[in-house]
């Protein structure tokens, strides 16, 4: 593998050089990016200790980073790291590394490495760009202002002369780094040293400071936009957004499964011949974390059987039923009291009865969430739909509003929470302005409007972004005061208590380049994906792989011989896969990209080594299984294969 390393030790004339007159060293080493990755120790931190001891240097400490360059990261492993007494700290790594350290220390920063240039790679957040500005490190000399990106003139043999009160003549709205220099030595002690240096004349003339500088500064903006990390990946929203949405045909058969919940599956309580009806009770909940399923026909049992589950990948309990056409609804369904004369057990108790889940794909049983252990002060409905293709969510947000606001407040009636807020992202315009209108009148409801980015309707993500607030390692969100649910999940709220319908049916998409007439649709659960597939007129062509959900977090389909579940909010049919996995090279990109702020590189290393503890501690348990990671990586890894390895071993382990 060709090695891309982005920085050498300063030769012993240079360290001595930079050294002379400073004692009492900290160093921080950054482990070298663009390799490839083993699990070892750099030599270079080892090299500068013993070199700082031959030259009678007192040193107060040492650290080594992953991606010194990733200021979140950086900055979370710096507090309270340095010692009392450190007067200098020394950092060994590219110069990105040695601006992240000198914007976050407070104190006198040193450069002992020199970086190296290599075309087309930069161990920046997501860039392919190098650097172009020095090509050897400058920045222990100002400070760690680089004289090159963060000037307008890109004048590095001194000032130009041409700032008036501190702004730059070229750009008024840019502070002139030049004063920025010698701010920062003043504070450091260290402007007359500089003031006594040499001139060191370069030529800078082919350097195109302004597109490096835009460059970084908006790599560093994106990845920071409301929480850390995130992907843009390409939307594909235009094949069905504009669809208006309808019920698909009854099907002449159901597949209901007993696990389309989170937890225990349900156990069956009906037998081939019988008779049901729509909305009646066919399996029973197995357990605290659990749920109970019911019947989306009318007709006869024909099959109390293990079926093919879309999401696992094997055989499931299932309860089959043929329809007789009819749709006569169970005597149970029955729309119960007006919601202010309901209490907040009994409206657990409607939605616990009614089968609901998380429909945005996790099916936590939703009356579990409900009754949280400790109180909470926000609910926050998630109508992000921030999945590629995907537009179910969007089409109930227009459809089903009043229905929302209804689910809503009885949320808020049941947990006693003071304020719900829908979060919509901003590809969705006529759903915001349709929601704005509204919970206008109502005092304890607003829409927050969020910028466009993937995985914004992570539980966690989701509550950074809006409330600011980070749920604990391990924990949930109720730790941080706050309830996170699905639009569909709260639409399924209101039917259950308005009408008395259980969770039967919801809005699914069928989209993909390869579907030849994608649509939304008010789909039964239990009706088959390839009955979907046909409806919608098959796909263009046999070069096809169908997912069960969006493309990032979706299960890839063997078979069309499925039935939509509670948690089915989509089916693709996209492009096939063609690429092969490649070493890992250390780019640092799967870091950039994590919500969690987990270092995924790892999780795949140490789980072809079967080092679970390794994998614990790394908090391998707090991944969302996302697939940012995966998606962005260059060398193609399936990441997540690891992860979910490492999650049942860790979950196995005493």
């Amino acid at each position: 593998m060709e090695n891309y390393t982005k920085y050498k030790l300063k030769s012993s004339d240079e360290l001595a050089s930079v050294l002379n007159g400073r004692d009492n060293l900290f160093v921080i080493a950054c482990n070298k990016c663009f390799k490839e990755f083993e699990t070892v120790d750099e030599p270079d931190c080892e090299e500068f200790l013993k070199f700082a001891a031959e030259q009678g240097k007192t040193v107060t400490g040492s650290a080594k980073f992953d991606f010194l360059c990733n200021k979140m990261h950086t900055e979370r492993k710096l507090q309270d790291l340095l010692p009392e007494g450190t007067e200098n700290v020394v950092v060994i790594s590219c110069g990105l590394g040695i601006q992240t350290v000198a914007d976050l220390t407070g104190k006198p920063v040193i450069a002992a490495s020199n970086t190296l240039n290599y075309r087309g790679h930069h161990g920046m957040a997501l860039t392919k760009k190098s650097c172009d500005a020095c090509a050897q490190c400058y920045l222990n000399i100002t400070g760690g202002v680089c004289p090159i990106v963060d000037c307008s003139k890109s004048l590095v043999n001194g000032q130009c002369g041409g700032a008036k009160n501190g702004k730059c003549e070229v750009d008024p709205n840019k502070d002139c780094a030049w004063e920025k220099i010698y701010q920062k030595l003043a504070k450091q002690g260290r402007l007359e040293e500089f003031l006594n240096q040499p001139v060191q004349v370069r030529d800078y003339s082919k350097v195109n400071f302004k597109v490096i500088n835009d460059y970084v500064k908006s790599i560093r903006e994106d990845r920071l936009n409301g929480y850390y990390g995130g992907v843009h990946p390409s939307e594909h929203k235009e094949f069905s957004e504009h669809i208006d949405l309808k019920k698909f045909p009854d099907p002449k058969t159901v597949v209901i499964s007993m696990s389309q919940h989170l937890g225990a599956p349900a156990n069956p309580i009906v037998e081939v011949g019988d008779t049901v009806k729509v909305g009646q009770k066919i399996g029973e909940a197995a357990g605290f974390i659990s749920a109970p399923v019911h019947s989306s026909v009318s007709g006869t049992v024909v099959a109390v059987e293990p079926r093919m589950h879309g999401t696992r990948g094997s055989e499931v309990m299932a309860v089959v039923i043929e329809s007789d056409g009819k749709n006569t609804l169970h005597e149970s369904v029955q729309p119960h009291k007006a919601l202010d004369e309901l209490t907040p057990d009994e409206i657990i108790e409607i939605v616990k009865d009614a089968g609901i889940v998380g429909m945005g794909g996790a099916g936590f049983p939703t009356c579990v969430k409900l009754k949280p252990a400790k109180p909470v002060d926000t609910i926050l409905l998630n109508g992000c739909e921030c999945e590629p293709y995907l537009t179910a969510d969007h089409k109930v947000l227009l459809e089903f509003a009043d229905d929302i606001i209804f689910g809503l407040k009885a949320i808020l009636k049941t947990t006693g929470a003071e304020k719900g807020i829908i979060v919509i992202e901003d590809n969705k315009q006529d759903a915001i302005e349709l929601m704005q209108e509204k919970v206008a009148d109502i005092g304890n409801m607003e829409v927050f409007v969020a910028r466009t980015k993937y995985p914004q309707g992570a539980e966690k993500t989701l509550i950074k972004r809006v409330m600011g607030r980070k749920v604990p390692s391990g924990g949930l969100p109720a730790d941080v005061g706050v309830i996170v649910d699905n639009i569909s999940t709260v639409k399924a709220i209101s039917d259950a208590i308005q009408k008395g319908m259980p969770l039967i049916e919801r809005v699914t998409t069928i989209t993909g380049e390869k579907i030849k007439n994608p649509g939304n649709f008010i789909i039964k659960i239990g009706t088959s994906v390839k009955e979907l597939i046909d409806y919608c007129g098959g796909f263009t062509d046999d070069d096809v792989l169908v997912k069960m959900g969006g493309p990032m977090m979706g299960f890839p389909l063997n078979t069309l011989d499925v039935p939509m579940m509670k948690g089915s909010n989509g089916i693709i049919a996209i492009d096939t896969d063609e690429t092969k996995e490649q070493p890992c090279i250390k780019c640092g990109r799967c870091v950039d990209v994590c919500p969690m702020e987990l270092s995924p590189l790892y999780f795949v290393k140490y789980a072809k080594e079967e080092n679970w503890q390794g994998m614990k501690d790394m908090n391998v348990m707090d991944c969302v299984e996302c697939r940012c990671c995966q998606y962005i990586c260059s060398s193609k890894i399936p990441i997540i294969n690891s992860i979910k390895a490492g999650k049942n071993a860790v979950r196995g382990m005493k």
